[in-house]
């Protein structure tokens, strides 16, 4: 599992760039977003949720961060990300539903390469839900990362905004 202190993995993740007045309706193409191309000299935030549209990930994580946005930047963080084990597709939809807009990035890592690299997936098989990341967030400068929290329970505590400002 990823270490504070270790440099991030690089890898390769979907996002659609936000478009303001898009149609909600629209499906545009996925993008590539290179880790280490795109986060090199920067300080970014990536928390992964198990899965789009379930409670806990639309009713606090994401919220949550959306919430901390200007917190978040007023301590120095450039991009913040959310990561889940799907398609770009199901995340630029999520994050329309969730009205991140231009705040959080949404990136699926729909074949969990990046998620394995990291060592932080999980199986969620027995209950329909495949190969799936386990709720984290990681703090990262300059692709170091500085703080990682993965929560062991149910629920949103050291992955959530509120732990990763407490790290900044």
């Amino acid at each position: 599992m990823i270490q504070q202190g270790d440099i991030i993995p690089d890898g390769t993740l979907q996002y659609v760039p936000y478009t303001p007045n898009e149609d909600l309706k629209a499906c545009p193409l996925p993008q590539p977003f290179k880790i280490h191309e795109n986060l090199k000299g920067k300080r970014a935030v990536i928390f992964a949720i198990p899965g789009p549209f379930t409670p806990a990930c639309s009713e606090t994580h994401v919220p949550g961060f959306l919430h901390s946005y200007d917190a978040l930047r007023a301590k120095g963080v450039d991009t913040v990300i959310c990561l889940s084990v799907t398609d770009g597709f199901v995340m630029n939809a999520f994050g329309k539903v969730s009205g991140v807009k231009d705040k959080i990035l949404m990136a699926g890592d729909g074949s969990a390469i990046f998620t394995k690299a990291l060592g932080l997936d999980q199986d969620l098989t027995k209950n329909n839900m495949g190969i799936r990341s386990k709720r984290f967030a990681i703090v990262i400068d300059d692709l170091k990362v500085s703080y990682v929290g993965v929560e062991q329970v149910r629920g949103v505590t050291v992955s959530g905004a509120e732990a990763v400002l407490a790290k900044l």
